[in-house]
């Protein structure tokens, strides 16, 4: 295979992926998109949390949130748990990198919160952590998962939204992530501003 046809077979794939989870996705979308909305105007606040690439998307969102997204508004209450390194250091260092969610959500998270969980696998252990103390206290979680889900499909509970992307390869997963946090942030931002479109 020459280069070329590599590169465009992932452009290929991406495509494929995309439209395979369209319509398997789209209803637990416009419930988290809901669950979101709900938080945000009733002075809740957004955390999300992930590792690696899916740290980035967890600080992506919630930069769409507290900027704006395409669109001038307000800003909105989302916090990033993966970007204070004094917090993630000293927490990994005193108490293990496992709970390094899990201690910002006990110390931060309020009843009425969503935390946004962003596990490719679905078994990062501080992740699933972090959803249990957002369970212990009253908030929803909105995962976004691969792989069939993984642990955190059995952690979830019928008020949470789980949005787990149908591939094994976590490049692939994680393309179709920040597409749908983006459609998060679509239909947060067409609620606010009253565009049905």
């Amino acid at each position: 295979m020459d280069m070329t046809h590599r590169m465009a077979a992932h452009f290929d794939a991406a495509i494929q992926t995309l439209q395979a989870n369209a319509s398997a996705l789209a209803p637990a979308l416009a419930s988290g998109v809901d669950l979101l909305f709900s938080a945000l105007t009733s002075n809740a606040r957004i955390l999300a949390c992930g590792n690696g690439g899916s740290a980035t998307d967890a600080q992506h969102f919630v930069a769409e949130l507290v900027g704006r997204f395409e669109r001038e508004r307000l800003p909105l209450a989302g916090l990033a748990l993966n970007t204070d390194t004094a917090i993630l250091t000293a927490v990994g260092n005193d108490y293990g990198y496992e709970t390094v969610f899990e201690r910002q959500v006990n110390a931060l998270g309020q009843p009425g919160d969503v935390l946004v969980a962003i596990s490719t696998s679905g078994n990062s252990p501080n992740v699933l952590r972090a959803i249990e103390a957002a369970h212990d206290r009253e908030m929803s979680v909105i995962a976004l998962t691969g792989k069939g889900g993984g642990m955190i499909s059995g952690l979830l509970q019928e008020t949470d939204v789980h949005l787990c992307v149908a591939h094994d390869r976590t490049m692939r997963i994680q393309e179709v992530h920040i597409v749908l946090l983006h459609a998060l942030c679509d239909g947060i931002d067409a609620l606010l501003l009253g565009d049905s479109a």
